[in-house]
């Protein structure tokens, strides 16, 4: 459920996600603070004469016992002036995570990597494009589909009117100078757009310019002493870049007009997944972690 406010600065309107307390226009910029709603109070049940809990928000959630889908792609780029070094090793070290953590079957995980032999586990455009329409296919309520991209990414002019910078952003797939790259467009016509109610997806893009490589509705701007603000991101022209009833979270490795940070630990430029995968294997024994990421997971 998502209420709409008037923006403090230019009075547009914002869409708040459930439970948030402001949220920041990504047109003026300005932070927009809502009043808590009041705790709801007990019901009265008029059979007994008695005080009744006030019933749960929303509907129920779906069982926990969907299928668990992935598709991890690592490109290097190997002898060419983009290479870089650690993607495929990204791509292993998620694979390894999701099948001994989070118990994703073998066969339910596409690899795409320039080591594979078959030809059509390549990182190549249309390969790509192929194993996220395959994510996404026969997608139920309780499935639990995750989406890692470890590689170059980039921006290019919109035409659209859908982006508040006016700037597309983009994915590069191991052919894409002959090819073209992807576009945030068809990447969330392909992933997030069809997502069903109660099902859910997690994205980690490891990649330069990756803000808003989703183009999801809504961004979630975190700072360093753990302070966060929701910006609304939907296009003005109205056009619906949500999903279809499930959740849809990103992680970004920058922001949109940043690039990559340098770093040898696991790739001369792409850190995220080495960090996300790290955090997730000493924080699994933190109770209190663990209760947040079954939020997010099934």
């Amino acid at each position: 459920m998502m209420m709409l406010v008037n923006c403090s600065g230019c009075r547009t309107a914002l869409q708040l996600p459930h439970g948030a307390p402001c949220i920041r226009c990504s047109i003026c910029g300005a932070v927009t603070n809502v009043a808590a709603p009041p705790a709801p109070g007990p019901v009265a049940d008029p059979a007994r004469g008695a005080q009744a809990p006030a019933p749960a928000w929303g509907p129920p959630p779906p069982a926990a016992h969907g299928r668990k889908r992935a598709v991890i792609c690592g490109i290097s780029y190997r002898f060419s002036r983009h290479e870089l070094k650690g993607c495929i090793n990204d791509a292993k070290c998620m694979r390894h995570l999701l099948t001994t953590r989070f118990r994703f079957p073998d066969d339910s995980i596409i690899m795409l990597t320039e080591e594979q032999t078959d030809p059509y586990k390549i990182p190549t455009k249309h390969n790509i494009r192929m194993a996220m329409y395959w994510l996404l296919q026969g997608c139920q309520p309780g499935d639990s589909l995750v989406f890692h991209y470890s590689g170059h990414g980039a921006q290019q002019r919109s035409y659209s009117g859908d982006e508040v910078d006016g700037m597309d952003e983009t994915l590069c797939p191991l052919d894409f100078e002959t090819q073209g790259m992807i576009v945030d467009d068809e990447i969330n016509a392909a992933l997030v757009r069809p997502l069903p109610h109660g099902a859910k997806l997690h994205a980690l893009i490891d990649a330069c310019h990756s803000g808003t490589a989703l183009d999801l509705p809504f961004l979630c701007r975190m700072s360093r002493t753990g302070q966060y603000v929701w910006e609304d991101h939907r296009p003005r022209s109205g056009v619906w870049k949500g999903t279809s009833g499930g959740e849809a979270i990103s992680f970004s490795g920058c922001d949109d007009n940043q690039t990559s940070a340098d770093t040898s630990v696991s790739s001369d430029l792409l850190i995220l997944s080495t960090i996300f995968v790290i955090i997730i294997r000493i924080s699994l024994t933190n109770h209190a972690f663990m209760q947040f990421i079954l939020l997010f997971s099934y």
